[in-house]
């Protein structure tokens, strides 16, 4: 790493230890615990992934700082109560992709990317202390994609997963079956049953959901935020028609208008 880079790695991290420093430092930042910053790193991380998305360097970068802040937070939050440093997080990190990558740092040699794949499976289970058997039973791949990924990606792996062994519909008519199973049962848990089980219903509708966006070889979380995104986009246009706040509209006055928007909208993306 060049003198640059480091100098201004260690400018921020001078800056987040002058933060949380209880001489001067920023009231907000010593109010911080590694569990208040959890809703931070999430959000930071899906603003880097929308960044990349949109191809804007500059805006990767900023974003990509931001990221770069909550691990540097973390760490600085860490070291103050002598758990561990931003130097040991490297350290780590360092370390254990050179283990992980012996066709690289070592003398193993690898024909493709499974068998890249195979190995970094292989030494991860060994660094964690669990047989081979036990580092491939589904059960536990399927918790720690529970555990780790958002649920919409966590659904999808988990139900690729379960069908790859064979828990799997005979067609997709079986799956639409299971659906208006889920949709009564969850129109029954909203009638009669607790809240506790009207969420477990609403999850099992979700989750085969999922897996009719699976068998349709679509994508749940790419359909969910275009769903987001025209949403916002319709009522921006609903703002615009309407000229004065909407609350001053009666419900059929701002069905009205969306429609217009709707419809609007649709012609101008279908424009030549």
């Amino acid at each position: 790493m060049t003198n640059d880079k480091i100098a201004a790695l260690q400018d921020l991290i001078n800056v987040v230890a002058k933060l949380r420093s209880p001489d001067g430092g920023c009231p907000w930042d010593l109010a911080q615990t590694p569990e208040t910053l959890i809703p931070y790193v999430t959000e930071e991380a899906y603003e880097v992934v929308d960044a990349i998305r949109s191809g804007d360097k500059n805006a990767i970068a900023e974003e990509l700082g931001d990221l770069l802040l909550q691990v540097v937070l973390q760490a600085q939050i860490a070291s103050e109560s002598n758990d561990f440093s931003l130097a040991e997080v490297a350290e780590g990190i360092t370390q254990k992709l050179i283990r992980r990558h012996p066709h690289v740092f070592g003398d193993i040699t690898v024909e493709n990317v499974e068998q890249v794949r195979q190995n970094w499976e292989e030494i991860k289970a060994a660094e964690k202390g669990e047989s081979p058997i036990a580092a491939e039973k589904l059960t536990n791949k399927l918790l720690r994609y529970a555990r780790t990924l958002p649920p919409l990606t966590a659904g999808m792996k988990i139900s690729r997963k379960a069908a790859a062994v064979g828990f799997e519909w005979d067609n997709v008519e079986g799956v639409w079956e299971k659906f208006n199973e889920e949709l009564a049962e969850f129109q029954q848990a909203i009638a009669q049953e607790s809240p506790a089980r009207q969420q477990e219903e609403l999850g099992d509708l979700l989750f085969v959901i999922i897996n009719l966006a699976r068998w349709y070889d679509l994508d749940p979380d790419a359909a969910l935020q275009g769903t987001n995104q025209r949403f916002i986009q319709r009522l921006s246009h609903v703002e615009t028609l309407a000229g004065r706040p909407l609350t001053d509209y009666s419900l059929e006055e701002l069905e009205t208008l969306w429609q217009r928007a709707k419809a609007q909208l649709n012609r101008s993306d279908n424009l030549p």
